[in-house]
């Protein structure tokens, strides 16, 4: 069954033998908002894309997993992101609600962008409280109330739940080892450092995805954010783990265009899947 709110998620149940498994892609999306009215060059603004995660993990649904996926951009309002993240600096008046920005949000990247990284300025305005209102009601809320239904639905049928949260991170900002070899690795885990999933979840698709032979790291830098910190309780059997890819695998990050190592990537990521669907079912057995 697909499910699709135009310009703002698609949600793809799975196809036969169905999993406790759900994925989503927050950040994948390419439908720009017409009032988005942004002065940054769109060639900058869709480096804030995660390009083609949406397609690594499309799959899930012949898999046995849920697929939900983002279609507008997270810089026109990030579904990552609390909502009490707020940048006052992008405001035209005082938030009317209770605020906590974080350290993303003092750097232009919160709930709503101000920032394109690297310094670049996405409006020449400040935005009215009517509009960030608007992005909240039309795109951030529907997307969390999608994803948390279809996590409850999941967890009511099985008895427990496995949230993948799916990202990709610029090389552009990794450190560099001799001979430009990324310190950061293939792929970033972030569990919230243990809070989100059980440690056995970590572990197993690290071992999984080392066993493909990436390189691995848990919660450094990337320790996982607003989904899997609102929607996960391990206690209870609700799981949520966030992925992070190294987008130097399997595309260009100039063009925006996938490179040759893409669909080796993608066939490592359906692999992954399955996986995670077994090791689910197995838990649950």
């Amino acid at each position: 069954m697909h499910t699709r709110i135009p310009g703002v998620l698609s949600v793809v149940k799975p196809n036969g033998n169905a999993a406790p498994v759900v994925l989503d892609s927050p950040h994948s999306g390419t439908e720009y908002p017409a009032d988005f009215s942004c002065v940054t060059p769109m060639s900058i603004m869709r480096k804030a894309e995660d390009s083609f995660v949406d397609e690594l993990f499309k799959a899930a649904p012949e898999c046995g997993a849920s697929l939900q996926t983002a279609l507008f951009p997270r810089s026109y309002i990030d579904p990552n992101r609390s909502l009490q993240d707020i940048d006052a600096a992008l405001l035209a008046g005082p938030w009317p609600e209770s605020v906590c920005p974080s350290e993303k949000a003092r750097l232009g990247h919160g709930l709503i962008w101000r920032i394109c990284p690297p310094d670049h300025p996405i409006y020449d305005r400040k935005l009215e409280v009517s509009e960030m209102r608007d992005r909240i009601e039309i795109y951030w809320r529907p997307y969390h109330e999608t994803l948390r239904q279809t996590l409850d639905e999941t967890h009511e049928r099985f008895g427990g739940v496995w949230h993948v949260n799916c990202h990709s991170m610029p090389t552009s900002v990794m450190p560099y080892a001799q001979g430009g070899i990324s310190c950061w690795g293939d792929f970033v885990l972030g569990d919230r450092d243990g809070s989100t999933c059980s440690a056995d979840f970590t572990h197993f698709v690290a071992e999984t995805l080392r066993g493909y032979g990436y390189d691995v790291r848990i919660n450094d830098p990337y320790k996982g954010v607003e989904l899997i910190r609102a929607h996960s309780d391990p206690a209870n059997g609700r799981h949520g783990l966030q992925i992070e890819i190294n987008r130097a695998i399997y595309m260009d990050e100039r063009r925006l265009e996938r490179n040759a190592g893409f669909t080796a990537l993608q066939d490592n990521m359906t692999r992954l899947i399955d996986a995670i669907c077994r090791h689910a079912r197995d838990q649950l057995a």
